[in-house]
């Protein structure tokens, strides 16, 4: 009977159309569409060279103690219950959002929130605070 089951769940995942899953909440399965903005994630290296630019601000996704122990240079903590607040007014401002590293997905959640709001140059670093570190880049406590 397991077997059955896993052979119609993977014909059934083949002839789905993409961009759409099953959804039945226990009744008939139903496609249901996916509406996902596709969010860039950029590497260190990409990231290391927008340090210090005037047009582009770096968010901290982070707890308030990791934050404390430092952050990526010009960094603004963002885990704050005001959020919005710390945005910037030009919705094509570029922005790059991080949290702790790959297994957080707290910048990532913070990045699509951030592009709800029809900010359209929102980039989130996959690598986060500890992948940082651990690449001798530089960081600063505030």
């Amino acid at each position: 009977m397991k077997k059955t089951i896993q052979h119609c769940m993977f014909a059934l995942a083949l002839i789905l159309p993409s961009g759409y899953a099953a959804a039945g909440a226990g009744g008939e399965l139903t496609l249901a569409p996916q509406h996902e903005q596709q969010l860039r994630q950029i590497s260190m290296l990409e990231a290391d060279q927008f340090v210090g630019k005037d047009d582009v601000q770096f968010y901290d996704v982070n707890t308030l103690e990791l934050w404390a122990e430092g952050a990526i240079p010009g960094a603004v903590f963002f885990n704050v219950k005001n959020w919005k607040e710390l945005l910037p007014k030009n919705k094509d401002a570029k922005m790059v959002f991080y949290c702790a590293n790959r297994l957080c997905t707290v910048s990532n959640m913070a990045a699509r929130e951030v592009m709800k709001l029809g900010y359209t140059n929102v980039m989130q670093m996959p690598d986060g605070i500890y992948g940082w570190r651990m690449s001798g880049r530089p960081t600063e406590k505030l």
